[in-house]
């Protein structure tokens, strides 16, 4: 029943998850920071920043997230000749450009989860902090910041499996991830059923233990109010 993989050794099925997953780990990082900023902007007292950070997330979260990564492609790279630093690696450009979509669209869930960990710090400190001097970079980075990230972590958990799932999508311009050799794999063999269960399985082998730690993590940091 699994001759077919005979043709797929398995450094071409562990690389291409391999390749998933470093997606999935730089896309994070690079969501989490812009995020952050974003969530700043949204509660800043300075309306342009205020402005920028709330039309940023309401357009973002309403484009297809293939329409981001295409645009990267064929209108980043190709139209306004954005290389990314590998201009004769097409492999390296396209991965890198897929990272710089899924940070753009991530960051939007990601500043909206850690907004909502913000709304539940008591105002009180904060006004407490601006009593004692404190500026506004000053109260969000030693007090609110800290308390939020904490009563987000489950949110974040969730959009962190929503973002590996969402890698898929950066085969739509040939990076060599899992859902790329699937495809590849589906077209040369007669197996779709049980090539897709076994892609299915491996991203629940990345998937589940992510949510199940983060889960337990959120219980064990969660701020008693």
């Amino acid at each position: 029943m699994f001759d077919f993989l005979s043709d797929y050794d398995d450094p071409t099925l562990l690389g291409a998850f391999w390749v998933t997953v470093q997606l999935t780990v730089l896309s994070a990082v690079g969501s989490l920071i812009w995020g952050t900023l974003l969530a700043a902007m949204r509660v800043s007292p300075v309306p342009l920043m205020r402005g920028f950070g709330t039309a940023y997330v309401n357009i973002v979260r309403n484009i297809p997230l293939t329409v981001i990564i295409v645009f990267t492609s064929l209108g980043l790279a190709n139209i306004f000749g954005v290389t990314m630093g590998a201009p004769d690696d097409f492999e390296a450009k396209a991965f890198r450009l897929a990272v710089l979509g899924l940070v753009a669209y991530t960051a939007a869930f990601v500043c909206e989860a850690i907004r909502s960990g913000i709304n539940t710090v008591p105002v009180g400190q904060a006004e407490a902090a601006r009593a004692i001097g404190l500026s506004f970079s000053q109260i969000l980075r030693l007090i609110v910041l800290p308390q939020a990230f904490r009563s987000v972590i489950g949110p974040l958990a969730n959009v962190l499996i929503a973002l590996t799932k969402n890698t898929t999508v950066a085969a739509a311009i040939g990076v060599a991830e899992a859902a790329l050799l699937m495809k590849e794999m589906i077209e040369n063999e007669a197996q779709t059923v049980l090539i897709g269960a076994i892609f299915a399985f491996g991203f629940v082998v990345l998937t589940l233990p992510t949510g199940l730690i983060l889960g337990w993590l959120s219980k064990r940091l969660a701020v008693k109010r």
